[in-house]
């Protein structure tokens, strides 16, 4: 490689800059293009967006129980700390 050996690595490095920066302005322009066929706020399958809004109820469900153990968890560390020394 010798004494200019660091060039080969700065312009792979640049080369590979510019192909991802190329790569996502193609990808952005594509997607870009199939977003102005279907109207916003509507989805493009009836059945996807009825796993959409499974999924939302099924995460609020969780976040119910989450709610829940950390406020029985909180009630437990509570009742040690107020518990006397013995």
């Amino acid at each position: 490689m010798g004494e200019y050996g660091w060039a080969i690595g700065v312009g792979i490095i640049i080369l590979a800059v510019s192909l991802g920066r190329t790569l996502r302005a193609l990808g952005h322009a594509f997607g870009d293009r199939g977003a102005r066929r279907q109207p916003p706020g509507q989805a493009a399958d009836p059945e996807l967006r009825a796993d959409v809004d499974e999924m939302r109820q099924r995460l609020a469900e969780l976040e119910e129980r989450v709610d829940f153990a950390e406020r029985l968890l909180a009630k437990r560390r509570e009742g040690e700390r107020l518990a006397p020394p013995g």
